[in-house]
């Protein structure tokens, strides 16, 4: 019985290490999911700051002098998928994947991996991996990793292997489900920004089409930047309900344990009582046998 006993404990003071585990886990995703929420507001000026000065060049060029809208039966279509870098993240990985496989073209379609654990899941799903990179572990890493997409983007699209470039990821959502965004980067659509009426043309030292081609390249940057931002709010907001699960299984086993603990106390309990009583009884009748005198003769 003891032995049992020294074996509940032991299993108690594992789960209970295990609770703090679970519970810093959650601390730091909360924090980098606030830490990457912070950072949209900037992220989002940027975007109408760029926005606003595409509108501006656009009344240089004038809408029919655009060329940047390719003819997306030249080439391949390129998907970007931003997926988990770390664990614990229940099906996050395999929401995001299925989403970017259900919409992908008819054409041939190479996909950009980013996130370790994403990357396994996708490899798993056969899926044309042409390239892979982590996923951020800070939000201060955001813009690097962007650079580094876009510069992986371009040359696939300089060697002409693409023509349409559209971008998978999840974004933060109060609920319990996992809510995936998808966006076409590429041709980039001149036509969703306005262009002020009445304004003046700014002067300008590049020829209107090449600076039209540098702001868009600019303003794809920032859509990644975002994307990227918005998928690691997500991942970290999907882990904190992950561990929210793994601690309400933590107090479950604890209660169990603690149930377990308090049986086995009793029982052990109760076996001394009856030990402690059969030897008390026993040395009373021995008291109470009356003693043989000896015969005289």
């Amino acid at each position: 019985m003891s032995n049992k006993l020294s074996e509940v404990q032991t299993r108690m003071t594992g789960v209970h290490g295990l609770e703090s585990v679970v519970g810093a886990m959650r601390g730091i995703a909360a924090a980098r999911s606030r830490e990457a929420r912070s950072h949209l507001d900037g992220i989002q000026a940027c975007a109408r700051m760029v926005g606003a000065a595409i509108g501006d060049a656009l009344v240089l060029a004038g809408r029919h002098a655009l060329s940047t809208s390719a003819n997306a039966s030249a080439g391949g279509a390129l998907t970007i998928i931003l997926g988990a870098e770390q664990g614990f993240v229940g099906t996050f990985n395999e929401h995001v994947i299925d989403a970017a496989v259900s919409s992908a073209s008819a054409s041939p379609t190479e996909y950009f991996m980013v996130g370790d654990r994403g990357n396994v899941a996708a490899a798993e799903r056969g899926l044309n991996i042409g390239w892979s990179a982590p996923m951020v572990t800070h939000a201060d890493e955001v813009p690097a990793l962007a650079d580094r997409l876009a510069n992986a983007l371009y040359e696939r699209l300089e060697a002409g292997c693409s023509a349409q470039v559209k971008i998978v990821h999840a974004v933060p959502n109060s609920s319990a489900t996992i809510e995936v965004s998808q966006q076409m980067l590429l041709p980039f659509d001149f036509d969703r920004l306005s262009i002020t009426p009445g304004r003046d043309a700014p002067l300008v030292t590049l020829a209107p089409q090449r600076l039209l081609e540098r702001l868009a390249q600019e303003y794809v940057f920032v859509q990644l930047c975002e994307a990227i931002m918005l998928s690691f709010a997500a991942e970290n907001e999907a882990r904190m309900r992950a561990m929210i699960a793994a601690r309400t299984n933590v107090h479950n086993t604890l209660e169990r344990l603690a149930g377990n603990f308090r049986q086995l106390r009793q029982e052990e309990i109760t076996s001394e009582i009856v030990e402690l009583s059969a030897g008390t009884l026993a040395a009373a009748e021995g008291r109470r046998k009356p003693r043989l005198r000896p015969i005289s003769r």
